[in-house]
């Protein structure tokens, strides 16, 4: 006998019931997140935003690089030289150019991470040496190359010289005439007693000038051994210090303070914990940055730290492994009358730092 077959459900009929039957039922309570979790979970998105805020921004400015503007100019050299005409070759601080100068307003900007962490190293590695203070009655010696450029009156690109010799002497406290050592110059006495001749240095690789002594006492901008040991070595209170010592002297304040402190750095000899103190104070500076590779007088490569200010960069350059300062470097960045973008218009290395008895006198050789 056969038996009649039954018949197969439908599934997609049972399937349209159950799902019109779900729609009819409210929806389900969906759980909360207590306060706390609600505050991490919003404190991880805005730093993974922040993250990737930052990286986009890098990659463009990679991307993007500008292309200088064109700046009519009619004498160039570096921001620590002076005034200078000799043989019919002129030079002449462009920085300080009527007119050039931009309003005293601190920059909100921070200097860029890796030029902060690469200052944060360097600091470490100064404040970690080891070596006796100077006592105030010795002198402190420094020995460097240096070179900066010229301009002939008749105008045309900057010529760069080769590097000669610089020897200068220091009274630690400032009690005692110094003395200054330039390769193919005559000796000059820098500071001496009333009733004598006086000269001084507006910064490293400037010529001596004829000064007047002064009852101000030593300063940031001229400072004897004993007042740099002396200065804060919280990086917070020394860059206020520098800020306020530097105020109106024309640049614009963040380049002042950059200034300020490679101008202490190339020649001066701070004692390990105020030099930590310099670099990390440097790394507060808005506009810093790092450059990847760069050569100093002498020939020796390394990392610099820089900055760019009215169509110059300045580079404090480190050697790679102990971080120890080699020497300082001024480029052009913007192309002018002085030359093409750049072009190197000033250059520095140190080779000797040292204490000794008297002004002239020469130690052994060392590394500075």
């Amino acid at each position: 006998m056969n038996t009649p077959s039954r018949p197969r459900p439908d599934h997609r009929t049972e399937e349209a019931e159950r799902l019109g039957l779900t729609a009819l039922l409210p929806a389900p309570p969906v759980p909360g997140l207590r306060a706390d979790r609600e505050l991490m979970l919003k404190e991880a998105m805005l730093r993974e935003t922040a993250r990737t805020e930052e990286s986009v921004t890098a990659n463009a400015a990679t991307a993007r690089a500008p292309r200088p503007r064109r700046r009519t100019v009619r004498f160039l050299v570096p921001a620590i030289a002076c005034a200078l005409a000799v043989g019919g070759v002129v030079a002449v601080n462009l920085t300080d150019t009527p007119g050039r100068g931009t309003p005293d307003v601190v920059s909100a900007s921070p200097a860029a991470p890796e030029a902060a962490r690469l200052l944060d190293r360097i600091a470490l590695a100064a404040g970690g040496e080891k070596r006796q203070a100077v006592a105030d009655d010795r002198f402190v010696y420094i020995e460097s190359k240096v070179a900066y450029a010229g301009q002939s009156a008749g105008g045309g690109p900057v010529t760069l010289p080769p590097a000669h010799s610089r020897q200068v002497w220091l009274s630690a406290d400032g009690s005692r005439p110094g003395l200054l050592r330039e390769e193919g110059e005559p000796d000059s006495r820098l500071g001496a007693e009333a009733g004598t001749p006086v000269h001084s240095l507006e910064g490293p690789g400037a010529k001596p000038r004829p000064s007047t002594l002064s009852g101000s006492g030593p300063s940031i901008s001229d400072p004897t051994h004993a007042y740099v040991a002396s200065l804060p070595t919280d990086p917070d209170a020394l860059l206020k210090l520098i800020r306020e010592e530097t105020s109106g002297s024309g640049q614009d304040p963040d380049q002042r303070a950059f200034t300020a402190i490679g101008d202490l750095l190339a020649e001066t000899w701070a004692p390990p914990r105020v030099g930590a103190a310099l670099y990390a104070a440097a790394g507060k500076i808005p506009g810093v940055t790092v450059v990847d590779t760069a050569t100093d007088a002498a020939g020796r490569k390394g990392v610099a730290v820089a900055r760019t200010s009215h169509g110059q960069q300045t580079q404090w350059i480190f050697d790679r492994t102990t971080y120890a300062f080699l020497g300082e470097r001024t480029v052009l960045t913007e192309a002018g009358d002085a030359g093409p973008a750049g072009t190197v218009v000033g250059s520095s290395a140190v080779l000797t730092r040292a204490a000794v008895g008297r002004a002239g006198e020469t130690p052994a050789p060392t590394t500075a």
